[in-house]
């Protein structure tokens, strides 16, 4: 019998690329064609996300707290989190992430579906709300 796409889901992934397009139509990289980044889903029903530019600089001060105004907006803008339940719609094929936390106050207390397509260890999601939004994700080894 065929697992269902809960079950298939189940795990870690890890990011293979974030691509969009822009008004043209042009294929574009929000966080650049090398970002980095995990997504988890739980068997108990919670999942994270977290993407970042690669290359991102260190703070001057080597605190974790304390960067210059334009320092910490820097490493805002090349980073992505949020974290709460997710909800799986098998027959939509449809995947509702809910935004308990986030680094972007604007997802905050949000939920939003997501289109998914599993190939094997490879995951392929599109947000509903902007198709244009496309990640592929690739399961990892157990660890």
């Amino acid at each position: 019998m065929e697992k269902s796409m809960r079950e298939q889901v189940i795990g870690t992934w890890a990011l293979v690329s974030y691509e969009t397009q822009d008004a043209a139509g042009n294929t574009i990289y929000p966080l650049g064609k090398d970002a980095k980044g995990f997504i988890m889903y739980n068997p108990d029903g919670y999942m994270s996300a977290q993407l970042m530019a690669s290359g991102r600089p260190a703070y001057k001060s080597g605190d974790l707290h304390t960067g210059t105004p334009e320092e910490m907006a820097e490493a805002a803008h090349g980073y992505l989190a949020y974290s709460g339940p997710f909800e799986v719609d098998e027959e939509k094929q449809e995947l509702t992430h809910h935004m308990d936390v986030s680094m972007n106050p604007t997802w905050l207390d949000q939920a939003q579906p997501r289109l998914a397509k599993i190939e094997g260890d490879h995951v392929v999601i599109y947000n509903a709300l902007h198709p244009e939004d496309k990640l592929i994700w690739k399961k990892v080894a157990k660890h």
